[in-house]
């Protein structure tokens, strides 16, 4: 019988080792890893059924690595397994493409449900997440934040790793980019956001979460 191939991603190798534990013996566990970059060069090779994925990981965070496998790995369901109970992080995760999301905290107890749910065709909100939170939610009444939505997908790759205090050259290496491309996005990004100095940016990552406080 065909076991679901799982592809993990989370920054803390604890956590990946607690998942893994979860998981083997039920599931084909095909891989893990530490950064949403190596998520997506990992989904191509290996294209797996499900991929358990964190908001917050370096180079790329979780919500713009999953709109990213939607578009290289469309067969791939999508959990978010993560500490953020914030609404704006579930509508956030499920616009890029996530069908689960589920809190670190209750992982043991709800995690296999959430993989059931998302190859049964199904999407799973872990019930941590209040009554009134998922109300909002499904009303689509949260304000959003229209200067993050409306940045390109190139943009909010330079609006991370300038966050993680990454210098041109060192995102020109990562994007596979120029140092010139860079600080192109960077005055685009700027002036789009209406911000200033690259402190501004910063703020603004960290508010809108597209990283996350160390």
């Amino acid at each position: 019988m065909h076991k679901p191939r799982i592809l993990l991603a989370d920054d803390h190798a604890l956590v990946l080792e607690g998942f893994r534990r979860i998981l083997e013996g039920h599931y084909d566990l095909v891989g893990t890893v530490g950064d949403g970059r190596a998520l997506l060069e990992a989904a191509k090779t290996l294209q797996p059924d499900v991929v358990i994925l964190d908001v917050s990981m370096p180079l790329l965070n979780g919500i713009d690595a999953a709109a990213q496998l939607k578009k290289i790995c469309p067969q791939a369901k999508i959990i978010v397994m993560t500490m953020h109970a914030d609404t704006n992080y579930v509508r956030s995760a499920f616009e890029a493409g996530a069908s689960a999301y589920v809190l670190k905290r209750s992982a043991v107890d709800e995690l296999e449900q959430a993989i059931r749910a998302v190859l049964a065709g199904h999407s799973y909100i872990t019930p941590l997440i209040t009554r009134e939170l998922v109300d909002v939610f499904v009303s689509k009444t949260l304000d959003k934040s229209p200067g993050t939505y409306s940045l390109t997908t190139r943009q909010r790759e330079v609006l991370q790793l300038l966050a993680e205090g990454k210098t041109s050259k060192e995102i020109a290496t990562v994007l596979n980019i120029s140092s010139r491309t860079v600080e192109f996005h960077k005055g685009q990004i700027l002036d789009h956001l209406n911000l200033q100095t690259t402190a501004d940016l910063i703020k603004y990552a960290l508010t809108h979460g597209i990283v996350s406080p160390s």
